[in-house]
C-alpha cells in the first residue's frame, strides 16, 4: 500500500514537472530568443524546409542546410523533426568555424544531421515521450546519433547530444506537410 502510494505520487510529480518545463521564462543574461510555440496552421508549410523558412530567426539555419543539400532531401519523405539552431546560436560559434562549415558542404551536412530526427515531435509529442521515459526520451538522428531530451532544474527543456553538449529548446512547433521545425538555442557538434 505504502509502495503505491509512493508510486502514484511519483508520477503526479512528474507529470507537474513535464507539463511546467514549458512555462519557461526568457534569460535576460543571454541573447536568446523567448520561448515560443508557432502559431498552428491548419495545412502548415508545404514542406519542413519551409517551414524552417517561416521564421527569420531562423535564416542561418535555412541557408545552412541549402549549403549542405540537405533542402532536397527533406523536401520529400519523412516525416522529420529539425532541432534548428537560431541566428544567435551560429553567430556564438567562432567566425573561423561558422565560416569554414559553410565551405564544406559535407561537413556541414553532418553537423546538420545531427539536429533533424526521423518522426514527428511536436510539444505534445515531446511531453508524451518525457511522461513516458520518466524524464527523459532519446531520439534517433539521421546520421545514428542519439539525442536526449530532458528538463532541467530550472524547467526547461534540454538536448544533449552524444557528446555531451547541449542546448535548450526555444520554439515549438513550426509545422510543415511532412515534418515539425523545433528551435534551439546553441548547435550540436557530432561525435
Amino acid at each position: 500500500m505504502k509502495k503505491s502510494l509512493l508510486m502514484i505520487g511519483a508520477m503526479v510529480l512528474l507529470n507537474f514537472t513535464a507539463s511546467r518545463v514549458f512555462a519557461q521564462v526568457q534569460d535576460t543574461t543571454k541573447k536568446t530568443t523567448t520561448t515560443t510555440t508557432a502559431p498552428a496552421a491548419t495545412d502548415g508549410a508545404s514542406d519542413v524546409v519551409r517551414a524552417l523558412g517561416s521564421n527569420p530567426d531562423y535564416s542561418t539555419a535555412l541557408s545552412a542546410v541549402k549549403t549542405a543539400g540537405l533542402d532536397s532531401s527533406l523536401k520529400t519523405g519523412g516525416p522529420y523533426t529539425i532541432f534548428a539552431p537560431n541566428n544567435a546560436a551560429f553567430s556564438g560559434l567562432p567566425p573561423a568555424k561558422l565560416d569554414s562549415l559553410m565551405k564544406d558542404p559535407t561537413k556541414l551536412a553532418t553537423v546538420l544531421k545531427g539536429h533533424v530526427v526521423t518522426g514527428k515531435y511536436a510539444k505534445a509529442d515531446i511531453i508524451k515521450a518525457l511522461n513516458a521515459g520518466k524524464g527523459k526520451a532519446t531520439l534517433t538522428t539521421l546520421d545514428g546519433q542519439t539525442l536526449t531530451l530532458s528538463v532541467t532544474a530550472d524547467k526547461k527543456l534540454q538536448l544533449a547530444d552524444a557528446k555531451g553538449d547541449t542546448a535548450q529548446v526555444i520554439l515549438y512547433d513550426l509545422i510543415g506537410a511532412n515534418g515539425i521545425v523545433n528551435g534551439l538555442n546553441g548547435v550540436l557538434a557530432p561525435k
